[in-house]
């Protein structure tokens, strides 16, 4: 029997008019909108469909617009009665997932993911940084290069066999992005202004931690994979001492992989704006299905 597990979409994933064929074809992802428009105190909806590129990057935009198309996304397959028996998001993903698993209600997620966004906003302007995926190398071998390379730069995305996101100080990724570059490999750069799940977070994570205090997390209803560990999640009385390292620490997504297939999982739906998600399990499993939902097309596609 086929075992599904939902994955939710990270930062970087956003482009302008994303949700706009979810919000069509669903009243309850326009619902999604409307509640995150209430609490966040702008029309998301409005910037989602109308926004630029460069207005949806920003942090505190960003996240919160991610998240929205995420659980309208959740809201479309949930109408058509897919269901799942896990849940794990990618870095902001996972709070996506959290509602998903009813840990949080919609109307503390989108509260959390606020405060969230504004303290790596915040963070991100005191203590600018850059982030690069490295194609090509192993896990070891990028942190060889980081090791070796003046200033501070270290992997924090361990996204698949082959694709290891570094960051740190702008000046050491630009040098370590050279010597992969000399070595064949490919660096792109991320389209982010700070070094995320990096130490230089610090500051943004200590101001969460205070903001995430203030909030009751219930325990899943559904199986929780977690970035902090690479497993399942089982220990959920200080959640908002998890999500105050998570925002420092490194993301272990090929480790999450690999123990939801021994888990027995075989479906992968990626729920949010982008194919991420869906390419990286690609990679990285065999014998497993992969799909993502993001718009029409896409949602036919899933429920085919």
């Amino acid at each position: 029997m086929s075992k599904t597990v939902f994955l939710f979409s990270g930062q970087g994933s956003q482009y302008p008019g994303m949700a706009a064929e979810l919000i069509a074809a669903s009243p309850k992802a326009a619902e999604v909108f409307s509640c995150a428009s209430d609490i966040l105190g702008f029309d998301l909806k409005e910037t989602c469909l109308s926004g630029t590129a460069e207005e949806l990057a920003v942090t505190t935009v960003a996240q919160p617009a991610i998240m929205a198309t995420s659980l309208a996304a959740l809201a479309c397959v949930r109408e058509a009665g897919i269901e799942a028996e896990a849940v794990a998001g990618h870095s902001l993903g996972e709070y996506a997932a959290m509602v998903a698993a009813g840990m949080l209600s919609m109307e503390d997620g989108f509260r959390l993911i606020a405060a969230r966004a504004a303290a790596m906003g915040r963070c991100a302007a005191a203590r600018p940084g850059s982030m690069a995926a490295i194609l090509g190398l192993t896990a070891d071998e990028v942190a060889e290069v980081c090791e070796k390379t003046e200033g501070y730069v270290l992997p924090v995305n361990y996204n698949s066999a082959a694709q290891t996101v570094i960051a740190g100080e702008t000046a050491a990724v630009t040098a370590a992005c050279e010597t992969f570059a000399a070595m064949g490999k490919r660096a792109v750069p991320l389209a982010v202004s700070a070094a995320f799940h990096s130490a230089m977070m610090q500051p943004a994570a200590d101001e969460f931690y205070e903001a995430a205090k203030g909030f009751t997390f219930a325990e899943p209803k559904i199986d929780f994979y977690a970035n902090l560990t690479g497993e399942r999640l089982t220990d959920f009385l200080d959640m908002p001492g998890y999500l105050a390292r998570h925002i420092v620490s490194p993301v272990r997504f090929t480790s999450e992989l690999a123990a939801l297939q021994q888990a027995g999982f075989d479906r992968y739906l990626e729920l949010g704006p982008g194919k991420v998600l869906t390419g990286l399990v690609k990679k990285t499993l065999k014998g497993v299905d992969a799909l993502n939902v993001e718009n029409q097309k896409t949602l036919e596609k899933a429920l085919g």
